[in-house]
């Protein structure tokens, strides 16, 4: 960075610089305001001129755009002053205008004598000076410019704007990390010229910590961040003082277009910073969106804070704009080109539909147009009362923008400018916090929903209903679970249970104590075996987590049911003349206190038409209520329910949408007993050389006692292949259960080995065996294997013709050692004597 000795006006090497304002009286003339130069310098400038003058300064103002001397121009010598012409052969003049089109303030002059005159360094480097300058002079309150209407806003005193900016200028290249500078940089950091090594590190050694990354983003640029870029940050001087600093740089490319330098200017900002009263709002704005957790919710805050009419939220997504939030919803409040093109919220904008936008996402600037501003195409109409565009900066990269619309008249000065700068990093940090809340949420969501039942088997004489609702609150998730679990044809196990906490860790714990109570149920035990064993392995488990249960077997025959309670709330019945009762089961402690605990098992009899309901603490307990009126709650919301609609029982249980702090879950059963009741008979198999024979023998009185002889000569296959495998492979005792119901026959043969049958991959000629489970297989509706009490039972299902139903015959008098028991051929007791314990 050159710079001229005894240089008072030292900026890019300057010689003087002229600031002209538009005459607040409407006379159409520019006022000189303040000058600016080396001592003795030979240069004049008239007072005013018009805004139709032929000089560089009135083509400026007129046009917006900056106006550079020809390259090569050397204008002859003269007395013309030096803003309608040079008046030496090496001097040349350059014009740059102050504020943008509507808003425009004046315009700068900028005299240089040297030999290199304005290169393109240099030529952005004073069109960051002027953006400078324009926010000083927007600060003192746009002097001299006609105020909006409305203004309280005192015209600050002409003169002496050059003097008290006074910025730094440098050019930093980016391999090496080298920063060349004027003498007014390193002062501005509090650091002498002469002490100033010109390494960039040296200077952002300087930075306070919570802005450093801001500023690294900028030492270590994206690519596609070509554009002017401002950043205001603070430093810490060597007094411990903070100084605020105002920074607007661009990237300089290499002829291969790569970033190679980065240059800009840097003056000091702390009279630019917001007052009390206007931390206050920024301080409000920051507390509205602390707890924001959705970009509607940012939407929502920013709509309330700013008093604004319409808000849009276009988000960066995977280098796709995604126009994430448009508040209010109403169409009627968008323009129409909007409610062409985005009928729905998370939709991706055209290629191209939003240039302004994505010019705002490259740059990272905050754009404002005031009121009477022409607005771009793409935002046009959004707001006829001041327009602005806010980039959403977080983590050192944009996020996205925030389109935000007035109706009445804004006025942007100094305050507003400077909350809706701080608007824009707030609301950056906020949407950063959604995005990740939002993926914390669906990652516990899904690990959540992959733990629970997706669906709900269909049952014989029943009707189950579920409902499950997290936490309103935290990454709404927690342990509350539930369970429907098919152990035989007839019987059915309901679980609920509850892990406490609300966390990840309470959410994989539920998922392991669901497999557990599943795996032990259907193994065959009773329900006290099954919370004993769970007992067991939680206790043993590295976790301080403990979970409560209730336990449900029910007999979908005989309404004949099993509980079973750790430290869990009691089950409460709805009988079918509508009273309700609390079960008084007698519970054990919850599973995880204690490996050793017992489990106490109570029965009672459930008649069709009742309504059984299960639940956890989350649906009774609040800090409102306590569990004993929230269950008198429960029994009176059931006992005035439709028993008829299980779904509007679990709707009317939850009531509300009320704002819960913690999950629960609701498992509802209406029984309504077997339409059908299944004609069941049981034979136990001795080991006979002719055990099969006696066991085709008993199936044929079975069913010739049925009237179900259509497919006899099937059944007998069946039966015949399944009893042989077990009293082939297997050791202990053999038991034959036969259960028809309708017009489907059940062939059950339960033995002492654990061991399934498999089906053969392949079978050729010479196989000896195997044969028998692929004619099972083929001759089935259905087949399979389910354990049993340590050991295991194959079933096939027999589809039978379809016939008239006949009343129940009484059974034939079995006269030989193969007359079943009457037990036997019901299949009834409890479950610890069906299972031989």
């Amino acid at each position: 960075m050159r710079e001229n000795a005894g240089t008072a006006f030292g900026f890019a090497g300057a010689a003087m610089a002229a600031v002209y304002v538009r005459d607040a009286e409407g006379t159409g003339r520019l006022r000189l305001i303040d000058t600016l130069g080396r001592t003795n310098t030979p240069y004049e400038v008239p007072e005013t001129l018009s805004w139709d003058d032929r000089s560089p300064v009135a083509d400026a103002y007129r046009t917006g755009r900056a106006v550079w001397p020809a390259t090569g121009e050397t204008p002859g010598a003269g007395t013309a002053t030096a803003a309608e012409a040079p008046v030496a052969p090496v001097v040349s003049a350059a014009a740059l205008p102050l504020g943008a089109e509507g808003g425009r303030l004046g315009c700068l002059l900028v005299v240089d004598d040297g030999p290199y005159g304005f290169d393109t360094t240099r030529r952005h480097l004073l069109e960051m000076y002027a953006g400078q300058l324009t926010t000083r002079l927007e600060a003192d309150g746009r002097p001299h410019t006609t105020p909006v209407p409305g203004s309280a806003r005192e015209p600050a005193p002409a003169g002496a704007v050059l003097r008290r900016i006074r910025p730094g200028a440098f050019a930093l290249a980016l391999d090496t990390g080298g920063i060349e500078a004027d003498s007014r940089l390193p002062e501005l950091f509090g650091i002498a010229p002469e002490d100033f090594d010109g390494r960039v590190e040296t200077l952002l050694w300087r930075a306070v910590p919570d802005d450093l990354p801001a500023l690294m983003s900028l030492v270590e640029p994206d690519e596609r961040a070509t554009g002017l870029r401002d950043l205001e940050f603070r430093i810490r001087l060597s007094t411990g003082e903070l100084r605020w600093l105002s920074l607007s740089c661009r990237l300089g490319l290499d002829p291969a277009g790569r970033p190679d330098r980065l240059f800009g200017v840097v003056a000091e900002a702390s009279r630019l910073r917001p007052r009390a009263h206007e931390v206050s709002r920024v301080q409000r704005l920051a507390t509205a969106l602390a707890d924001t957790t959705s970009p509607r919710d940012i939407v929502g805050a920013l709509l309330d804070s700013l008093g604004a009419d319409r808000v849009a939220l276009v988000e960066l997504v995977s280098d796709r704009l995604v126009v994430t939030v448009l508040d209010p919803r109403d169409p009627i409040a968008w323009p129409q080109a909007w409610r062409s093109a985005w009928r729905a919220e998370w939709r991706d904008a055209l290629p191209g539909s939003l240039p302004t936008v994505e010019g705002t996402l490259r740059e990272g600037n905050v754009h404002l147009w005031p009121p009477g501003t022409a607005a771009p195409p793409d935002l046009v109409e959004l707001g006829p009362g001041g327009l602005a565009l806010l980039p959403l900066p977080a983590e050192g990269r944009t996020l996205g923008a925030c389109v935000i619309g007035w109706n009445e008249a804004q006025e942007f000065g100094l305050q507003e400018r400077s909350l809706l700068t701080a608007t824009a990093s707030l609301a950056g940090q906020a949407l950063m916090r959604a995005r990740t809340f939002d993926a914390e949420r669906e990652l516990v969501t899904v690990l959540q929903r992959s733990l629970l039942p997706r669906t709900l088997p269909a049952l014989p004489g029943g009707v189950a209903v579920v409902r499950y609702l997290p936490a309103a609150a935290g990454l709404e998730v927690g342990g509350d679970w539930y369970d429907v679990i098919p152990l035989s044809d007839r019987q059915v196990a309901f679980v609920i249970g509850d892990v406490e906490g609300h966390s990840a860790a309470a959410a994989t714990v539920m998922g392991q104590m669901r497999t557990a109570i599943r795996a032990y149920a259907v193994e065959g035990h009773t329900p006290d075996v099954v919370i004993s064993h769970a007992n067991r392995l939680l206790t043993g488990m590295e976790t301080d987590l403990f979970a409560t249960v209730c336990y449900v077997a029910l007999d979908m025959e005989e309404g004949n049911a099993w509980f079973v309670r750790a430290g869990h709330l009691p089950p409460v019945l709805r009988d079918p003349e509508g009273g309700t009762t609390e079960l008084q089961v007698e519970g054990g402690p919850p599973l995880g206190v204690d490996a050793q605990a017992a489990f106490p098992m109570a029965t009672a009899a459930i008649a069709p038409g009742s309504v059984l309901a299960l639940m956890t603490d989350g649906l009774v307990e609040s800090p409102e209520t306590g569990m004993e009126e929230g269950l008198r709650r429960v029994g009176d919301c059931l006992a005035a329910a439709d028993p008829s609609d299980p779904e509007g029982m679990a709707a009317a249980l939850l009531g509300g949408g009320a704002r819960r702090d913690d999950d629960l879950a609701l498992l509802l059963l209406r029984y309504d007993g077997m339409a059908v009741r299944p004609r069941r008979a049981g034979w136990a198999v001795w080991r006979l050389p002719d055990a099969a024979a006696h066991a085709r023998r008993f199936t044929t009185r079975m069913l010739r006692a049925w009237d179900a002889v259509e497919e006899a000569d099937t059944v007998l296959l069946v039966v015949s292949e399944l009893v042989t495998n077990a009293l082939v492979h297997t050791r202990g005792e053999v038991r034959l259960d036969l259960a028809l119901t309708g017009n489907r026959l059940r062939v059950a043969v339960s033995d002492s080995s654990p061991r399934t049958p498999v089906k053969p991959a392949s079978m050729d000629w010479e196989a000896t065996g195997g044969r028998g489970i692929l004619m099972v297989e083929a001759v089935s509706e259905s087949w399979g294997s389910v354990p049993l009490s340590g050991g295991k039972q194959v079933w096939s299902e027999i589809a039978l013709p379809p016939r008239e139903p006949e009343p129940e015959p009484r059974p034939e008098p079995l006269g030989s050692e193969e007359e079943p028991t009457q037990g036997n051929r019901t299949g009834r007791g409890t479950p610890r004597e069906r299972n031989g314990t």
